[in-house]
């Protein structure tokens, strides 16, 4: 299993929420945007539990993010997370992950630790902090090396550089938070956070439709 998981989805937020009593407000604005997925970052002690909220919806794609150990795989698997998302390349986060058939992206930088999770099976990688460490130069590089591989850049990505990184083949998917900024999540704003979604999924269906209309016929 891998990016099929997402279901086509091209941006994944990512979520911090401290507030599990808020979980089912969060999804149900995600839902109403049009984008009905999300990484609950485990940064929180409340992640296993709002995970767990949004997972009991029926109607979103969820995973865990930040997970950097084994153990915290379980309490995601264990709570409903689809996928598993890691900041950066543990093999004892990926095995563990490989054993549950827990699709998992670890964060990746360098060419040193794509080959590292090549070695471990995987094809699709985290790449983060993508802003910072290159963006979507960096991207092209690392294709440009490793043709097989496809990345899910997350880190410093906002709604106007998102397009540049999805326009890239190389590029599944982006993980962002800008349309679930924590400023928004504590002030309960769900309206913002629907229409920071449905914009999102306007724009990327213009782009779809602008590359169909030009493509040779």
């Amino acid at each position: 299993m891998g990016v099929e998981v997402l279901d086509g989805h091209r941006v994944v937020p990512v979520v911090v929420l401290d507030d599990a009593a808020r979980a089912d407000d969060l999804g149900a604005a995600l839902v109403a945007g049009g984008l009905p997925v999300a990484e609950v970052t485990f940064r929180t002690p409340e992640a296993a539990s709002v995970l767990g909220r949004l997972a009991e919806r029926g109607d979103l794609v969820v995973g865990a993010g930040t997970v950097i150990t084994a153990e915290q795989v379980d309490r995601a698997h264990d709570a409903g997370a689809r996928f598993v998302v890691s900041p950066g390349l543990s093999a004892d986060v990926v095995r563990r992950c490989q054993a549950l058939d827990l699709p998992v992206f670890p964060g990746v930088s360098t060419a040193t630790e794509i080959i590292a999770a090549l070695d471990l099976g995987l094809e699709t990688v985290k790449l983060f902090p993508a802003e910072a460490c290159g963006g979507l130069p960096t991207v092209k590089a690392l294709s440009a090396a490793f043709p097989q591989v496809r990345f899910m850049p997350t880190g410093g990505i906002t709604a106007a550089s998102a397009p540049a990184y999805l326009a890239h083949p190389a590029v599944v998917a982006v993980g962002g938070s800008w349309m679930v900024a924590p400023d928004l999540l504590a002030a309960g704003d769900w309206d913002e956070v629907s229409r920071r979604c449905a914009d999102l999924h306007a724009d990327l269906h213009a782009d779809l439709h602008a590359d169909l209309q030009g493509a040779p016929a």
